[in-house]
């Protein structure tokens, strides 16, 4: 969001005001990610994902994650790893080929329970318990509460970060954190976003309109009025936001492998892959994402559509649940996708609304004109707003926190959002 590092105690107020990029704010406030930042992992074009494997290999995919699993942890000197377990797929296959590959290290699963949420730790136990891992569950009452503390980390307004938790509970265990990070961009994870999309088009699609589709899959990013959120000098407009995306949806590949690519050059490229490196630098956790090797990626994106995402039965990631089948694990993962989840609608009732009306009416990010403060009176006190308005509020207060920290420099780090 800043064009260089502007926390040097040389630069002025008004010097570190005008380094705030209007283009990376409307962009994280309604992609939930900014593309102007330099990501770790390749940036992929539409001809990347032309299938390419006449014959895809589920062998070839175990073998290239245990060989990663390999390159990643010394075998002689490692004795102890914790991952990220989210009782998905994606980290209960890693989890499954790190003890078949090295079945005397020891494994310690972490977990996130939030609270007045889905427990997905129910089924993150069995998972570990069958795969003999010691499980360690944290338990999270106020989401938000350590929220300036990570995003001094992180540097960029996000306010969804239970990395964060994660990699702070696991760098008092051990120096390393594997995850099944990449296992729903590579292999077909989205289902419930690649129906709605293919009901919203047809053959006759243009780029355009396709590109509106994709947005419309991703309508917990933004709300129906979001042009009226902004002040003047964010300078929002949607044809700024279709530039971004269009050309994701302007060349020759299936519909589905167009949103195989917008998906993998967006939030995992941008927003995911980044914070999670800024947040293991921090504690200084080495990540284990046998998922996101250079070989597993390469291969992964030549992989047909149709041996990912299986539209007539609305499954994904046929390859991995596969893999899993193999081992005996599958009968413990449901079918429907979760991942770590937390309920921002009880969020907000318990938390966030009070949070986001102690910092937004009278806010920093309204009064220097990037963020509209009739927006913000006219729902902030209302009772019964949507999840895609709650979604939006917590941006909003995500990106007043980073403005306190980074800009008018008013907030410490250490403040406790309680």
């Amino acid at each position: 969001v800043i064009k260089k590092e502007c926390q040097k105690p040389t630069l002025s107020y008004e010097q570190r005001l005008s380094e705030v990029k209007p283009n990376s704010i409307t962009s994280i406030l309604t992609l939930r990610y900014d593309p102007g930042i330099k990501p770790n992992l390749p940036k992929k074009t539409w001809s990347d994902f032309k299938p390419s494997i006449q014959k895809p290999s589920i062998e070839f995919v175990e073998k290239s994650i245990k060989a990663t699993i390999k390159e990643q942890l010394n075998f002689s000197s490692v004795k102890k790893i914790c991952l990220a377990l989210s009782g998905g797929v994606d980290s209960a296959l890693v989890l499954t080929l790190i003890k078949k590959t090295m079945p005397d290290i020891q494994v310690d699963a972490i977990s996130v329970k939030f609270a007045n949420s889905i427990d997905e730790t129910v089924r993150a136990s069995k998972i570990a318990a069958e795969l003999e891992a010691d499980h360690h569950i944290i338990h999270v009452e106020n989401y938000l509460s350590e929220l300036p503390k990570a995003i001094s980390i992180i540097k960029l307004p996000f306010w969804d970060l239970h990395w964060y938790h994660v990699v702070k509970k696991s760098q008092s265990l051990s120096k390393y954190l594997a995850s099944g990070d990449g296992g729903d961009e590579l292999f077909g994870g989205y289902t419930f976003r690649y129906k709605k999309f293919l009901s919203l088009i047809d053959a006759k699609s243009t780029p355009l309109e396709k590109t509106k589709a994709y947005l419309s899959c991703h309508e917990r990013d933004q709300v129906p009025d979001q042009e009226k959120l902004f002040g003047k000098k964010s300078n929002f407009s949607w044809e700024s936001i279709y530039k971004t995306l269009i050309d994701y949806f302007d060349n020759t590949l299936s519909p589905i492998e167009q949103v195989f690519l917008a998906d993998y050059n967006g939030k995992l490229l941008y927003n995911f892959n980044p914070i999670n490196t800024k947040i293991l630098n921090h504690f200084g956790v080495k990540p284990i994402s046998p998922l996101l090797s250079k070989n597993m990626i390469s291969h992964a994106l030549g992989i047909p559509f149709q041996d990912k995402y299986d539209r007539t039965k609305d499954v994904g990631k046929s390859y991995l649940w596969q893999i899993l089948s193999k081992y005996h694990i599958d009968k413990l993962i449901p079918n429907e996708k979760l991942g770590f989840n937390v309920n921002t609608l009880n969020l907000w009732k318990s938390f966030g609304q009070s949070l986001c009306q102690e910092y937004l009416i009278d806010s920093e990010i309204t009064k220097d004109g990037w963020i509209n403060k009739d927006w913000i009176d006219k729902y902030i006190h209302k009772t019964d707003l949507s999840v895609r308005y709650v979604n939006k509020f917590l941006g909003l207060l995500a990106f007043e926190i980073w403005y306190r920290l980074f800009i008018t420099r008013s907030m410490s780090a250490n403040t406790s959002l309680n």
